[in-house]
């Protein structure tokens, strides 16, 4: 070996960390462990908005209302992925390909993107009724919220 050779050091870091999802995030991951959807109302102007927020977008008000909506919406967009990608709820390379969309849930003001239970983007249309599907046993993380499927 000369002095020119590069050092290879193999290993495996392990990176392991907590993310605090806050005192709003919190309470949208007990509900969801709850099998709820839950979202913040603003008490200056006519909003709804999910997940919980502690600032309205649209008049930039103190959101300090938490309510459940209803765990069913209606698909405003969609893609499909087909490239590997690592979920970042569950770390686990998920399978492609796959559907994501925009959903805006029954009593809400904006849209809330997720994973889709349908892998084909053929049987998928703007306006199509979506509900959540809920993991059996929960943990209060988004993983609980397994997809959003066909309501129809």
């Amino acid at each position: 070996m000369s002095e020119q050779d590069p050092i290879v050091v193999r290993c495996t870091p392990e990176l392991t960390y907590r993310y605090a999802a806050g005192r709003y995030g919190s309470r949208f991951l007990r509900g969801l462990k709850e099998g709820r959807i839950l979202a913040s109302r603003c008490r200056r102007c006519p909003r709804t908005l999910v997940p919980p927020r502690i600032a309205c977008t649209g008049c930039f008000g103190r959101m300090e209302e938490v309510v459940e909506v209803p765990p069913r919406g209606e698909l405003l967009a969609y893609t499909q992925v087909t490239f590997p990608f690592l979920d970042p709820f569950t770390g686990v390379k998920r399978p492609i390909p796959y559907c994501y969309g925009m959903v805006r849930f029954e009593g809400t003001d904006n849209t809330f993107q997720y994973f889709l239970a349908e892998k084909n983007p053929a049987n998928l249309r703007v306006g199509q009724r979506v509900r959540a599907v809920f993991r059996e046993e929960r943990k209060g993380e988004m993983a609980d919220l397994v997809c959003l499927e066909a309501a129809e």
